[in-house]
């Protein structure tokens, strides 16, 4: 169990120079408080940012929509989309613009492509087992569970140094490395970022707590264990592919994840093989 206190959060207030909240974002979370939120308004919200209704617009055109024709007029494409995947689809986009690589250890291209594809694969998991999880949680979770990773680098100039070492040795997961270097780790620091950045209560607990492998033995409500199961699966499958070897924390977990999703070893295999298509498409 990790205890996060206001003192422990103060610290990480003072320690990291963390990307504040965008203003976009502030105002769209405004708005959708609203009893009844106006997808024109959120519309004429987003196009006051050319680059992210740049971004939803490649998005929405992109293969995976299918669309027959080109969509080319951001109010379409939030009408398409609706308030909760334009919500996590601009947040998305914002969280990548917020580092600067200028300042920071790690190449965040690289490291965006990854937590990209986990959002996708959570994403895939998702709908293959037909969680009542909304898509929506699971991708934001899976692009924003290791958001600490790039704030950590920005601080720490030796954090590549960190990270190999991590890498080198696929038996011990990431945030024991950071503990022994820095006395904190990733998962902290992407809490206190979750949370500065107003998202949702429980995506925020569900970042500090994804590399805790007590999690599973704790009663939690049985939507955010499915968030978490999807979410440890996903990793797995990415770093699978990517790595030909286990995540750390997989052995760990696997038979809770299993039992928490519902699903036998066969069914495993199963997505598995599907995530493989999606690493080769």
């Amino acid at each position: 169990m990790i205890d996060i206190d206001d003192s422990v959060l103060k610290d990480i207030k003072t320690g990291f120079n963390l990307p504040p909240k965008p203003e976009l974002l502030s105002q769209l979370q405004d708005t959708l408080k609203e009893p009844e939120p106006n997808l024109h308004q959120i519309a004429e919200l987003i196009s006051t940012d050319i680059a992210t209704s740049a971004a939803v617009l490649k998005v929405i055109n992109s293969s995976s929509y299918g669309m027959a024709r080109t969509i080319t007029d951001i109010r379409q494409a939030v009408m398409f989309l609706g308030l909760d995947s334009i919500t996590t689809l601009v947040t998305g986009f914002l969280i990548k613009q917020a580092f600067d690589q200028k300042t920071c250890a790690i190449k965040l291209e690289r490291f965006w492509d990854t937590a990209t594809e986990i959002a996708d694969v959570a994403t895939l998991i998702g709908k293959k087992i037909k969680s009542k999880v909304p898509v929506e949680n699971l991708h934001m979770l899976g692009l924003f569970h290791d958001a600490g990773i790039p704030a950590m680098a920005m601080k720490y100039g030796n954090y590549l140094d960190v990270l190999t070492t991590a890498n080198q040795q696929p038996t011990v997961n990431l945030v024991a490395h950071e503990a022994t270097y820095y006395q904190t780790n990733h998962a902290v620091i992407g809490y206190y970022l979750a949370s500065s950045w107003n998202l949702p209560k429980a995506i925020c607990q569900l970042i500090l707590r994804h590399h805790d492998i007590d999690y599973f033995n704790e009663n939690h409500p049985s939507d955010e264990k499915l968030c978490m199961a999807t979410l440890k699966m996903a990793e797995n499958l990415v770093y699978t592919n990517k790595r030909f070897v286990s995540d750390p924390d997989w052995p760990h977990v696997k038979t809770a994840v299993l039992k928490v999703l519902d699903l036998e070893e066969d069914d495993y295999q199963d997505i598995k093989d599907d995530a493989q298509e999606y690493f080769i498409e």
